[in-house]
């Protein structure tokens, strides 16, 4: 049975109509989900008792269970269980523009990044729409606050789960549905190269982040086996489609592991590969793992590559670091569900 909260409006307009009802009761219904937040078909009054009666033979509304939480400074990680008994996290981030999330798309992950925790463990399936929604939803019950930003970079990689994915932005961004602004969602990617391509048509304008890690295809290919299938010329050639298309501004997300991609050189190479591309490169200091033998970069050297990428006219972050005491880094608290 499809879950309620994985439905399109489009869908549930078709619904209403092949079914003898109004298509405006898919509005109707989007707005007691997503408004109102009625957890029961039979709270929704404005839609005749027939009809919520067949709502419920055809669709569930059935949540998900939040297992465990931990908390930080300003961050908060929550270990969801899926109906099939597996495990997600969902990390609550609090900034000085409103509260963020970042949710996951997969339960575990092919791409194997060898400094992940979550590619340390493949994947077991996709996340249904619905699955991916309820994150949020759950989240700002529990919070009694709204979440106004959300970003795509959890467990999974979320063009592995194109469909879904898409499916999840149309219900999040609707104006009767959570009504997150398009400009307020980022999906990251480790440059999964014809779903770019495909990205750069959809017509939200929601931000694009790919997960880079690397300034050549040598180190690259060390630490993202998904380089050797797509290697970074091939990501920066369909990148530039994107930028053509859509205009928008991308982000390259850099972790900056000890020894591995840090160095002075790395910071030039890196410089040289993104010049005169509508971008900025985020910086972010390593969350180390007991179970993967990468280290976190020195703060001195961070500032030394931040500089340098400066001294050449890139715009460039270094992102917040989070939850350095709650399992933050993507997949650890799920990894450490899965271990027991």
């Amino acid at each position: 049975m499809k879950n309620i909260y994985g439905l399109t409006l489009n869908y549930l307009e078709s619904y209403f109509i092949d079914n003898g009802s109004k298509k405006f009761h898919a509005l109707q219904l989007f707005s007691w989900l997503y408004e109102k937040r009625v957890e029961s078909y039979g709270e929704m009054t404005n839609i005749s008792s027939d009809m919520r009666e067949k709502l419920s033979s055809d669709f569930s509304i059935d949540r998900l269970k939040i297992v465990d939480v931990q908390e930080d400074v300003d961050v908060c990680k929550y270990l969801f269980e899926l109906y099939d008994h597996e495990h997600i996290e969902a990390v609550l981030m609090r900034h000085d523009y409103g509260n963020s999330i970042c949710v996951s798309s997969q339960v575990g992950c092919n791409m194997g990044c060898k400094f992940c925790e979550s590619g340390r463990r493949k994947r077991v399936r996709n996340l249904e729409a619905y699955e991916m929604v309820l994150q949020i939803l759950m989240i700002e019950k529990l919070l009694g606050e709204r979440i106004s930003h959300v970003v795509v970079m959890g467990i999974g990689e979320p063009f592995d789960n194109y469909d879904n994915l898409i499916k999840f932005f149309e219900i999040i961004n609707h104006p009767k549905g959570l009504a997150i602004g398009a400009r307020h969602i980022t999906v990251s990617t480790c440059g999964i190269v014809p779903k770019i391509i495909e990205f750069s048509d959809f017509p939200l304008q929601i931000n694009l982040a790919v997960s880079l890690h690397a300034p050549n295809n040598e180190i690259r290919n060390k630490i993202m086996p998904i380089n050797k299938v797509y290697p970074i010329e091939t990501v920066m050639d369909a990148l530039k489609i994107y930028l053509k298309k859509t205009n928008r501004r991308l982000t390259f997300e850099y972790i900056l592991l000890k020894g591995v991609n840090d160095s002075t050189q790395c910071a030039e190479e890196l410089a040289k590969l993104v010049k005169e591309m509508n971008c900025y490169i985020n910086l972010i200091p390593y969350n180390e793992t007991n179970n993967i033998d990468f280290k976190r970069t020195n703060t001195v050297q961070i500032m030394r590559f931040y500089d340098i990428l400066k001294k050449n006219n890139v715009s460039v972050t270094i992102r917040r670091e989070f939850g350095s005491k709650i399992s933050a880094a993507c997949g650890q608290l799920r990894s450490k569900k899965e271990d027991l």
